[in-house]
């Protein structure tokens, strides 16, 4: 692991989402008449400048479950505490839960297992498992692919366990471990599309058609996609594709993490996971410092990464 990678992901993601906050629900064309282009406060939340949203509370929740190893009931416990106590929130208040999310964790409230609460349906593919799972980078990173692939998928599945959130997530983390490995961005993109459609057609651990539903991902060349073939919904894929195409059709963490959020809609999670890569590719070191000075809990956030680093560096 790179000396500050800890700090280079949670970092990355944190400010990502922070600038989304403000914004989350506008349109592309309102955004483009009036684009975010610094860290500014209240708006949709009415949250101060530097206020991260419940993806950054779910990544840091899984960072700090990870200091102790590897443990689903200890995730899903913290998990539960920021739904009912604000734990790991900016400000001391949960101002924004996914439905799938929020339902999950009630379900494990009522006593349910945390690999069984996570919906399965075609409609619980919102990219809250998605926009949390990049921390989990740190404990897999030298693990053999189907290793990878189980652990990603029980971290998914504690708020959502159908197939595409899974795949998602896997896509994801794969793709972050080539940019870990040290490969650039184009070839690290290269190499996790060829290791995902091998893995997979030697585990097909889905119908044809759903993988297909994956095609812009793995077969077509994502960055040749004009803007408005691009969708930043909080459906899993689309904010998957807006993130991977932020990234790869920009060549810096600034031009990345605005670019994200200026697609619009799910503005703080597709800048969040923009973020992520964005930060764990160019390092926090390039993340403006008015932006880290404005991020709430920075020092808490850092103070983790360090833990993180300690641990698994």
């Amino acid at each position: 692991m790179k000396q500050e990678t800890a700090k280079d992901i949670l970092l990355g993601l944190s400010i990502g989402d922070a600038l989304g906050v403000p914004v989350e629900f506008l349109s592309r064309d309102v955004l483009k008449s009036s684009p975010v282009t610094e860290m500014i406060g209240y708006g949709t939340h009415q949250q101060p400048a530097g206020t991260w949203s419940d993806d950054s509370s779910l990544a840091f929740c899984l960072a700090e479950s990870l200091l102790q190893g590897y443990s689903v009931d200890d995730l899903a416990e913290k998990f539960v505490k920021w739904y009912q106590e604000a734990y790991w929130t900016a400000h001391g208040k949960v101002f924004d839960v996914g439905i799938a999310t929020a339902q999950a964790l009630r379900k494990i409230m009522k006593g349910e297992k945390p690999l069984k609460a996570g919906g399965v349906g075609e409609y619980d593919n919102g990219n809250g498992a998605l926009m949390r799972i990049l921390p989990l980078l740190l404990y897999i990173k030298d693990k053999e692919i189907q290793e990878r692939f189980r652990l990603t998928s029980e971290v998914a599945s504690i708020t959502h366990g159908h197939v595409r959130s899974i795949i998602s997530c896997f896509i994801y983390l794969e793709y972050a471990l080539a940019l870990l490995e040290g490969k650039e961005k184009q070839s690290a993109y290269e190499h996790m599309r060829n290791t995902i459609n091998h893995f997979f057609k030697e585990h097909p651990y889905c119908d044809e058609m759903e993988y297909r539903k994956f095609r812009r991902v793995l077969d077509d060349h994502i960055i040749d996609f004009q803007e408005e073939e691009i969708y930043a919904t909080g459906y899993v894929l689309s904010t998957l594709e807006a993130s991977l195409w932020c990234f790869l059709t920009t060549d810096n963490y600034v031009d990345a993490v605005l670019k994200a959020v200026n697609l619009g809609e799910d503005t703080d999670t597709v800048g969040c996971v923009t973020g992520g890569l964005a930060g764990l590719y160019y390092g926090h070191k390039t993340i403006p410092q008015q932006w880290l000075q404005q991020l709430a809990r920075k020092e808490d956030i850092v103070i983790l990464a360090e833990k993180l680093e300690e641990k698994y560096g």
